[in-house]
């Protein structure tokens, strides 16, 4: 007959092999969610815009955020981190990403929300390279599952133009 060793080692090999294929089709399942978020930013107020005294451009602004992020949320999401980004070309690079507000939501509840702030990180590019820029607003996202894998998706708004000149 088989020891007790053998037997407890054949029952723990299949427990965890139907955990791991539960997993899988946990993971899997997530790809037949419709994700539909949406979002919208403006721009309330340019609070400052000026040159430091190194030489570097900085700007405060003020936003207004509205997202609907409720979509992204299935049974086995664990929580999502969004975070706005401001982003613009100079000759030096062909993407510039400042990071300007983040949030983790853990809960559905929180995924739908209206808010009105001033940028949570500094707004600085590195140089005078600023001024009359257009640039985009991107609100970015990345969904962690309790089991799987991590994905990320953004919305990007376009359209939007600093002055020519520091105030």
């Amino acid at each position: 007959m088989h020891s007790f060793g053998y037997r407890a080692n054949a029952l723990l090999t299949f427990a965890v092999t139907i955990l791991a294929f539960m997993c899988a089709i946990a993971s899997f399942s997530d790809n037949f969610s419709n994700q539909t978020p949406s979002a919208q930013i403006q721009i309330l107020n340019i609070n400052w815009f000026q040159k430091q005294p190194h030489g570097n451009d900085e700007v405060s602004l003020t936003l207004n955020i509205t997202a609907d992020l409720q979509s992204l949320f299935t049974w086995n999401t664990k929580q999502v981190f969004a975070f706005v980004a401001a982003e613009y070309k100079t000759s030096k690079n062909s993407l510039n990403q400042v990071s300007l507000w983040d949030a983790i939501i853990p809960e559905i509840e929180h995924a739908k929300f209206w808010i009105q702030i001033s940028n949570k990180y500094r707004f600085i590019d590195q140089g005078h390279n600023l001024r009359g820029k257009d640039f985009n607003l991107t609100l970015h996202w990345h969904v962690m599952p309790k089991t799987g894998k991590m994905f990320a998706d953004k919305i990007v708004m376009s359209g939007y133009r600093l002055p020519d000149a520091y105030r």
